[in-house]
């Protein structure tokens, strides 16, 4: 098993959706881990690092570009200022 970092910034029709909390886990079998979040009525940027499979990993993230989320892999020592 592995574990990625990422930082994932979601439009405002997808921020009342579990997308992380929920479905990566149900749809993909990863386990989320929200590490930092801000969320406001129109925007939510959320830190997550994601464990299981590489494969498992690769189709979560996947998954969420495809829903219109951006996704940006943070690097061992990368930390981002959430907002």
């Amino acid at each position: 098993m592995s574990t990625r970092k990422y930082f994932c910034t979601f439009p405002q029709n997808l921020i009342s959706e579990p997308l992380i909390s929920h479905t990566l886990g149900a749809k993909f079998g990863v386990i989320p881990n929200i590490r930092a979040a801000s969320i406001t009525d129109t925007l939510a940027l959320v830190a997550v690092e994601i464990e299981g499979g590489d494969a498992a990993i690769q189709s979560s993230v996947e998954y969420l570009r495809q829903r219109g989320v951006k996704v940006e892999e943070m690097r061992d020592g990368e930390e981002r200022a959430l907002r």
